[in-house]
């Protein structure tokens, strides 16, 4: 069983973050498609997600999409060592975590700059990745 992680592709924060999450988790439990892939498309189609709306992290687990902090907290639970303690942030209602993530998604591009394509993994990491 394994969990797809759907990512903004040209943004550097994201592409980072999918580097922590692959060093972070031991247990090979997630999968990544960047947004903008066929794959990425697809899948924000079959679950119904506008891609105007949501553009950063989402997590497809057990054929349910999560978006936005609950995604990310998704993700937090399964990793290693003390990340999975960040799980605990679910009980913070999700209209106030939801609100710091959607500011912090809004200017990531400005904090960390953007890429003109999507990031090419490495051989040893491209299994991950779907598509």
């Amino acid at each position: 069983m394994s969990a797809i992680v759907l990512f903004d592709g040209v943004c550097n924060f994201c592409n980072g973050s999918v580097n922590f999450i692959i060093e972070h988790d031991k247990a090979d439990y997630f999968r990544f498609a960047p947004l903008q892939s066929e794959i990425g498309q697809n899948l924000l189609e079959k679950h119904g997600i506008d891609k105007f709306e949501t553009d950063s992290v989402i997590v497809i687990e057990d054929e349910k999409a999560y978006t936005h902090s609950t995604a990310a907290l998704r993700v937090a639970r399964k990793l290693d060592g003390i990340w999975s303690f960040f799980y605990i942030f679910r009980f913070v209602p999700a209209f106030i975590r939801d609100f710091a993530y959607k500011l912090f998604a809004k200017y990531r591009y400005k904090l960390f700059g953007r890429q003109d394509a999507c990031m090419m993994p490495t051989p040893e990491i491209r299994a991950r990745f779907l598509g």
